[in-house]
């Protein structure tokens, strides 16, 4: 019998009802990033407040009991009667959505939070919050549970008359952050550097009072984003000595653009920022950015005589080659694409970023011509080394029998012909190869096996790149186009990209290369959430008929202090993947109902751009000192030596 369907069965949740009952269509997930999301939202109200021009100075702690307190020296948050809502203006933005001072543009000229969630979403996902407001000559204080009021706003008059600020402390509700409710330092200390830079002057202070003695960082740049370009490229060598700054307003538009090239870099790093939000899947001001610089380049170089009339233009991505870039763009009402903000989608804003970049870039190249010529000449080696690869892949297509199928012939492909489902094992050698080909669900899932250690690119450049077989086999096999070109998602055969290696030192070198691979030949595979790493077991424990899968030395010790004194067991440690039975291979690594994936996500772009050129770069001093400063910090019983 049907259920009866009728109007009672309708709910309408209310006030902070519905982040409580479905919080990732606020903060995007529950896990470690939605919950460091709860101190952005915090943090990026305090910096509206300097963006208008009123805060200099923004305070943020770990505090011991696992809250947050977010300081800031601004007007602090209205608190008289709000007219719509009979409570106070502070109690409105705190339980209320979508109320803020950044609508009507009376409050806010400019301001990154603009649906006007952020600290309602906050409240609503705390077990408590206590806002303390400075303002008018008295301190106002309330406290919220669960996103409710659970005292009246207090005022006292304040001793200190002259001063003014919001100062909000929250504790995450730990029924809803189920996974974890522990702030990392580092992943919050590279959003409010990030911060520090985008805001010229703007002082944060951040503090970790859960360690003893506290631990206690400032960032505050008079420089901005130069200094941002110089801490990106401080491990690199630069082309030009002065990093080429723009900085302008138009139609209420502000832009800032910082550019710098290297000599020793082979591939762009471009950071956009939009309202002090880094747009990762682009935007206008990015193409903006992109196609002046190409047109710039292309006109500077006909006229210095670089390219002759009958050669072609450079491409944008060979003008862009060994370029770090930050732009950071204030729009008074931004067009963002989801509650996330990661596109930036103001037509108007390609045209301002486009004039304003060309009159500078012009400028600064006619008056220094040594420079423009270096640019020009690295964008033309760049084009030349293009061209060769082109060629040099064109002539192996050409030399294949099967002409209408240029996949690597080592690739055993998934029958699947939608990349939403298909996923692509990245194994080390053919031994590991053969168990997964065996193992694999081959409607979905497709093995490209490599030999070998592949090229490091961080070092190379495109001519040797192209030629290598084993980056080609990756190239055709994933569908990726030029280094450099924008992706194009629709390109991708496989949604699911997952490195497979050893639990070995040569298995984690080789997984190493193949992310700086990723890194630096096509990013928005990672940016965009496509590249997994796989986490096969150490070992598997037996005890008569039954087994289990380990993948940690802890596990292992935990599991055998669960079983009795006399205990007969045995211990299988899986040195390779070439070990195991390709049954076992699926049960444990390759079967989605069952295995464990590492998701591959950069927290923090400008530190794992350095750690990758210190790594993985052509010079050796900047690596012995990183090997010397971590050294001591391991446990070298873990080594796998």
């Amino acid at each position: 019998m049907a259920s009866n369907y009728s109007a009672d069965q309708i709910q309408v949740l209310e006030g902070l009802e519905p982040v409580r009952k479905r919080p990732g269509m606020y903060i995007g997930t529950t896990g470690p990033r939605g919950l460091h999301h709860l101190v952005y939202e915090v943090v990026d109200n305090s910096i509206d407040e300097a963006l208008a021009g009123y805060c200099t100075h923004i305070e943020v702690e770990l505090n011991a009991d696992g809250s947050v307190s977010v300081a800031d020296d601004g007007r602090g948050i209205p608190t008289g009667i709000h007219p719509t809502t009979g409570k106070s203006a502070l109690e409105t933005v705190m339980t209320v959505l979508h109320a803020g001072g950044k609508f009507g543009g009376g409050g806010y000229k400019v301001s990154g939070g603009l649906h006007g969630v952020g600290v309602s979403v906050v409240n609503a996902l705390s077990t408590w919050v206590e806002v303390t407001v400075r303002r008018d000559q008295y301190i106002y204080i309330q406290r919220y549970e669960q996103g409710d009021p659970v005292s009246e706003l207090e005022s006292i008059p304040d001793p200190q008359q002259e001063f003014t600020g919001t100062s909000l402390t929250f504790l995450p509700d730990n029924t809803i952050f189920t996974e974890t409710v522990e702030f990392e330092y580092n992943t919050l200390s590279g959003r409010l550097r990030e911060l520090g830079y985008l805001n010229a002057g703007v002082k944060i202070t951040f503090s970790d009072l859960r360690l003893d003695p506290p631990r206690v960082e400032t960032y505050c740049y008079e420089g901005g984003i130069k200094e941002y370009v110089s801490y990106m490229t401080r491990d690199k060598e630069p082309l030009h000595a002065d990093i080429i700054y723009v900085e302008g307003e138009r139609d209420g538009v502000t832009v800032e653009v910082a550019l710098q090239w290297c000599i020793d870099s082979y591939s762009d790093n471009i950071l956009g920022f939009a309202n002090n939000i880094r747009t990762i899947d682009g935007g206008t001001h990015l193409e903006g950015l992109k196609a002046v610089l190409t047109r710039t380049m292309n006109n500077v170089a006909r006229k210095r005589n670089k390219i002759k009339d009958n050669e072609a233009n450079l491409g944008g991505e060979n003008v862009r080659e060994g370029l770090t870039a930050v732009i950071s763009v204030k729009v008074p009402d931004p067009e963002f694409e989801g509650q996330t903000k990661t596109k930036l989608g103001n037509s108007e804003v390609r045209g301002i970023v486009d004039s304003l970049v060309g009159e500078v870039l012009n400028e600064y190249l006619e008056f220094n011509p040594a420079v423009a010529d270096t640019i020009i000449e690295k964008a033309v080696q760049s084009f030349k080394a293009a061209e060769a690869a082109r060629r040099a892949r064109e002539l192996v297509r050409r030399k294949s029998v099967l002409e209408s199928s240029p996949l690597p012939g080592k690739l055993a492909d998934c029958s699947s012909r939608d990349p939403k489902e298909s996923e692509i094992f990245i194994v080390e050698g053919d031994s590991a190869g053969g168990s997964a080909k065996q193992g694999r669900d081959r409607r979905i899932q497709a093995i490209l096996p490599l030999r070998g250690k592949i090229l490091n690119i961080e070092k190379t450049d495109d001519a040797k790149i192209y030629k290598n077989n084993e980056i080609q086999a990756l190239i055709t096999a994933l569908g990726l186009g030029i280094r450099g070109e924008d992706f194009n998602p629709a390109q991708l055969r496989y949604h699911n990209i997952i490195i497979m290696t050893d639990a070995d030192v040569d298995g984690a070198h080789i997984r190493t290369l193949l992310l700086t691979f990723f890194f630096r030949y096509q990013r928005d595979l990672i940016d965009q959430g496509y590249v997994y790493i796989a986490c096969p077991p150490l070992y598997k424990l037996e005890r008569g008929r039954n087994h289990q899968y380990l993948y940690s030395d802890r596990e292992l010790a935990q599991a055998i202090r669960e079983f009795p004194d006399n205990a007969n067991y045995t211990i299988q440690r899986f040195k390779g993947l070439g070990e195991m039975m390709p049954q076992q291979l699926w049960d444990t690594t390759m079967n989605p109902e069952s295995r464990m994936l590492k998701k591959v996500e950069i927290e923090d772009a400008a530190e794992a751009d350095r750690i990758f050129t210190v790594l993985m770069g052509d010079k050796v001093a900047p690596r012995r000192e990183f090997i010397e400063t971590e050294g001591p910090k391991l446990n070298l019983d873990q080594l796998d030596i």
